[in-house]
């Protein structure tokens, strides 16, 4: 698929800001175009947990990197997301709350996350959902499995500890890079594990 088709990133409520800026990141630096949705609980978790007081881009990078992300309205179910002839390399929604995971879960449509997220599902393209709640209650792990009949990927945010980390960064790293990898992105980051028949 061409570099020029669009990831969309949605963030929402749970706390897992972090790893919403390094995906960004991630694709900043693979020189691939964002559609950027934030959801109301979203912008309050930018601001609690990152100190971004206005979402945008270049608050949620944290650096002056050049990008090409457009921040698209929560509320605009006639974004151009939200139809399956726009063409897109697919959707991360980070962190995922269990609140949107249900909306996912269910079809539910009434903002442009949840319509974006319908259209992954119907026209068979890339929906990682990067839940960072715990412990799991049985209604999440049935959406989960909803979800994941779907054609929908379930991603914690769980980073391995095999690259023996050293600092919040390095899992950071690793998480978005795994997520990088589901959506197709290639990044130079260090995540993988060198055992027996690694090139």
């Amino acid at each position: 698929m061409s570099d020029n088709i669009p990831v969309i990133v949605a963030i929402t409520g749970a706390s897992g800001a972090p790893y919403a800026r390094r995906i960004l990141q991630g694709l900043v630096e693979a020189h691939r175009r964002v559609h950027l949705i934030i959801s109301p609980a979203g912008r309050r978790l930018l601001h609690d947990e990152l100190g971004v007081e206005q979402p945008d881009a270049d608050a949620i990078l944290g650096s002056s990197m050049v990008h090409d992300i457009s921040i698209l309205p929560y509320n605009d179910v006639g974004a151009c997301v939200a139809s399956g002839s726009y063409q897109s390399a697919g959707m991360v929604v980070v962190p995922c709350s269990s609140s949107r995971l249900a909306q996912i879960a269910h079809g539910l449509g009434d903002n442009l996350i949840s319509r974006a997220a319908q259209v992954m599902l119907k026209e068979r393209r890339p929906l990682i959902l990067l839940h960072r709640e715990m412990p799991l209650s049985l209604i999440e792990l049935k959406n989960m499995v909803q979800v994941t009949e779907a054609g929908g990927i379930i991603c914690p945010a769980s980073p391995g500890f095999y690259l023996r980390p050293q600092s919040i960064d390095d899992l950071l790293t690793m998480t978005a890079g795994r997520v990088l990898d589901l959506l197709g992105v290639e990044h130079t980051w260090h995540i993988r594990w060198r055992g027996a028949g690694a090139s």
